[in-house]
């Protein structure tokens, strides 16, 4: 593979906007059949390369060079007439037309009267996704499908051209298990074509299942290409960030309060049953299980999302009925939810607003909101979180996963809640801004903040938690400490083998 000749090249590529370089001067190359991942933290500059090669953005310097000829990406359509594909992390569907439509958007098949020619559309359409393997066909209108199935769409704009280069930016962001097999299946599909594949991901399991060599980005600059059979997450990690990580198993080094929050045989229909557990002040319990185990909806009904249909909740000692949102922020529950582009975060409204939103009725003086008490309560969050942004005015669009994470927790810290619920708290963000926010979260705890961290990731788990609740179908099946938990033990309380056991 190394003496083939690349399927792209990008050469000395640079990208300012205004105050920023985004890229200074990299160089990246894919061969044909290869899987090249792309890495680096959030900011690195992977997502302007990318936008770079796929016709979104325009470099200021630099060259494109497909199958050894150059070439000028004008659009995303130009580019993928010559044959790179991107397939974004966020989707850009259009949701009121049918699966086959948004397939071939802006390229729909007419027939000699100049009208589409639908069943040739929808034929087209309905063998790409047999390949796929999906339970849709041409015609399901796409806002009708799961996000999991819009992502399935979106790969499916892959197979439409014989493409010489895919780029797949976090395509397993929002799959279950099952579609994550059926995608790694078609990237091998297109490797034996001889497509070559960047794959942009923060996961390392799949970095080091999928890839072939590694290239790492920091601060717009190229650092490094590994192959990736000779390579260390380590390596990769000090390459990103330019130091190492910490990655021990949590340490207590605080008293527990009392217990802030008591769930007692909590039922929600059929989403989970006879849930009982507690959280002390300074205590960080884990939920952890695989998807549909019940635990995100557990979260939704202490925030007055769900209803419950038997049990009760306690805060303080106290009982309370939670029937809204509203309910949950007056006694003192936040919820920093597991979406925060779409649950967390206003994108368009910047990084002031969105932190003072949940309590702008009471910073209103007149009919105005007072200017210096939001500047001022942004200012202390920015510092106590260390929130990277030129200014209060930066739109929370523009932040790193990381800071835009950091805002929504600031947003629920400045309403001073005695439960602060996380759930995935590191969902799409690197290596290094993972570690700031598991930093943050125990520095919440050691402050007295009773803590729920529900995430899908068994290193997290296990690193920030003090106890972990192992789920199953809607209920607990084990609770640990973090002293006598192992990962073997975890597995198997989360499939189910482990013999289901109440919560102190």
């Amino acid at each position: 593979m190394s003496t083939a000749t690349p399927a792209l090249r990008l050469e000395n590529i640079v990208k300012t906007f205004p105050g920023v370089r985004a890229l200074d001067g990299v160089s990246f190359s894919v061969l044909p059949g290869e899987v090249h991942a792309l890495m680096g933290e959030n900011g690195a500059g992977k997502s302007t390369l990318m936008k770079v090669l796929g016709g979104i953005y325009q470099p200021d310097g630099g060259e494109i060079i497909v199958s050894e000829q150059k070439v000028v990406m004008r659009s995303p359509l130009e580019a993928k007439h010559k044959g790179i594909v991107f397939i974004h992390q966020e989707l850009s569907l259009a949701k009121e037309l049918s699966v086959a439509e948004n397939i071939y958007l802006g390229e729909l098949p007419h027939n000699r009267f100049g009208l589409v020619d639908w069943q040739h559309l929808f034929e087209k359409t309905d063998a790409i996704l047999q390949r796929l393997k999906v339970g849709f066909d041409a015609r399901t209108r796409v806002g009708d499908l799961s996000i999991a199935n819009q992502q399935m769409v979106e790969i499916a704009r892959a197979l439409t051209h014989e493409a010489k280069a895919v780029i797949f930016d976090e395509p397993t962001a929002s799959l279950t298990d099952a579609e994550k097999v059926v995608l790694f299946e078609v990237i091998e599909d297109l490797k034996s074509h001889g497509v070559g594949i960047i794959y942009i991901s923060h996961r390392m399991e799949e970095i080091f299942k999928m890839t072939d060599r590694i290239t790492v980005l920091r601060d717009g600059q190229y650092r490094g290409t590994l192959d990736t059979a000779q390579t260390t997450e380590e390596d990769i990690t000090q390459l990103m960030i330019g130091r190492k990580l910490d990655l021990t198993r949590n340490a207590v080094d605080h008293e527990f309060g009392a217990a802030a929050l008591e769930v007692e045989n909590l039922s929600c229909g059929t989403l989970y049953t006879d849930i009982s557990f507690s959280v002390r002040e300074g205590e960080v319990v884990g939920f952890y299980g695989l998807v549909g185990a019940g635990r995100t909806e557990i979260a939704e009904t202490l925030f007055g999302l769900r209803t419950p249909t038997a049990g009760k909740i306690l805060l303080n000692g106290r009982e309370v009925h939670i029937e809204s949102p509203v309910d949950a922020i007056e006694l003192g529950i936040s919820l920093v939810p597991e979406n925060r582009k779409e649950q967390g975060l206003v994108l368009g409204m910047n990084c002031r607003d969105n932190m003072t939103l949940p309590q702008v009725d009471a910073l209103v003086s007149g009919p105005f909101v007072k200017d210096s008490a939001e500047i001022e309560i942004f200012g202390h969050y920015r510092d106590k979180l260390e929130i990277k942004t030129p200014s209060w005015k930066q739109l929370a669009g523009n932040l790193s996963g990381g800071n835009q994470q950091k805002i929504v927790i600031g947003k629920w810290l400045s309403m001073h809640p005695k439960v602060l619920i996380v759930d995935e708290p590191t969902r799409g963000i690197d290596v290094g801004s993972k570690s700031e926010i598991h930093k943050l979260i125990r520095d919440l705890a050691s402050q007295g903040y009773a803590i729920i961290v529900i995430s899908s990731e068994m290193p997290e788990i296990l690193h920030v938690s003090d106890r972990i609740v192992a789920m199953y179908s809607g209920r607990i099946m084990r609770t640990f400490t973090a002293q006598e938990v192992t990962e073997d033990s975890l597995i198997q309380a989360i499939s189910g083998l482990g013999e289901s056991e109440k919560v102190a």
